[in-house]
């Protein structure tokens, strides 16, 4: 097999559109559990795409996770996030992210603001990522990597389901962390 093949585009240089390959991303969270530890998850079925023009000329990000696709490596936890309690995937089976505007804070930076909605809440988000590079992988498609998070309070999304600890606390936090590793691959 051949290696991947980097090449020297720069963010400013990336043009036309591109489809996420989810099965070389992921989308994840992490929130404190029990006051102390950090429970992780991901979300397994997404797909997305995203546009440029020349220099982020009118540049979108459009993102859509399947909320069943939860997995916390607890069959019994995912079971509950998929519940009312929580996501309510009945309902409301899928979590979207639609950008108002891409900008470039440096050469290495992509500034990401749109419109998250879980369930039936919107609420504007801001997530900085890094430009990991473009390559030129073994089967001739152009590459694009990028890495992000961003710490959204799950109660604005009417996410409020919790438990009182006898100790002081509650068992799920509200602060949760979204985790953003996308490769996509240019289409046109």
């Amino acid at each position: 097999m051949t290696d991947v093949t980097p090449t020297s585009t720069s963010l400013h240089d990336l043009d036309g559109t591109y489809a996420i390959d989810a099965s070389h991303s992921r989308v994840g969270f992490s929130t404190r559990h029990a006051m102390v530890t950090k429970v992780r998850g991901a979300f397994n079925e997404i797909e997305g795409s995203a546009t440029t023009g020349p220099g982020l000329q009118d540049a979108s990000v459009q993102l859509t996770m399947q909320v069943a696709s939860v997995d916390t490596r607890s069959a019994d936890r995912d079971g509950h996030l998929r519940s009312p309690d929580f996501f309510d995937v009945e309902n409301y089976p899928t979590m979207t992210f639609t950008s108002t505007e891409v900008t470039a804070v440096d050469d290495d930076t992509l500034r990401v603001t749109g419109d998250l909605t879980i369930k039936d809440v919107t609420r504007p988000v801001t997530v900085d990522f890094e430009y990991a590079g473009a390559a030129t992988d073994p089967f001739g498609n152009q590459r694009i990597g990028f890495e992000g998070s961003t710490v959204v309070n799950r109660k604005d999304f009417g996410l409020t389901w919790n438990a009182a600890l006898e100790t002081g606390g509650v068992l799920v936090a509200e602060k949760v962390t979204l985790e953003f590793e996308i490769s996509a691959i240019k289409s046109v």
